[in-house]
């Protein structure tokens, strides 16, 4: 994907939905970047599909590390406040053609897996 195909895609989305901050979608990128090398690193280096599971887990864990103690304050600015709101965030991306999804993958996939807010806190 073209950097700038990703940044109409996020325009496309704020000039309809302004629920998230511009940011949130651009580390949501990153955190399935981080996903997929995770991934990659465990599969011998071959690339496959991320289940939302394994998204949601990656983007916890490179909030964590990118932002430490703020990484809560940091979703709560850009609006974010739940493993539902990723979701959403994943489904807006994939209706503007920017991510990619199995016919299998459902919104539902996003579902609470574990509160977000209060996980991102508790190693601190």
């Amino acid at each position: 994907m073209q950097p700038a195909q990703f940044m109409d895609a996020v325009q496309a989305i704020g000039s309809s939905d302004q629920k998230y901050d511009t940011g949130a979608y651009y580390f949501l990128k990153d955190a399935l970047d981080f996903t997929v090398r995770r991934a990659m690193e465990n599969n011998d280096g071959e690339h496959r599909h991320v289940a939302a599971s394994e998204l949601l887990i990656g983007f916890r864990d490179l909030a964590i590390q990118e932002f430490g103690p703020m990484a809560s304050t940091m979703m709560s600015e850009w609006g974010i406040s739940s493993c539902t709101d990723i979701g959403t965030m994943v489904f807006q991306l994939i209706d503007e053609g920017v991510f990619g999804k199995q016919d299998s993958d459902t919104m539902e996939d996003f579902s609470e897996l574990f509160p977000l807010i209060e996980t991102l806190e508790a190693p601190f």
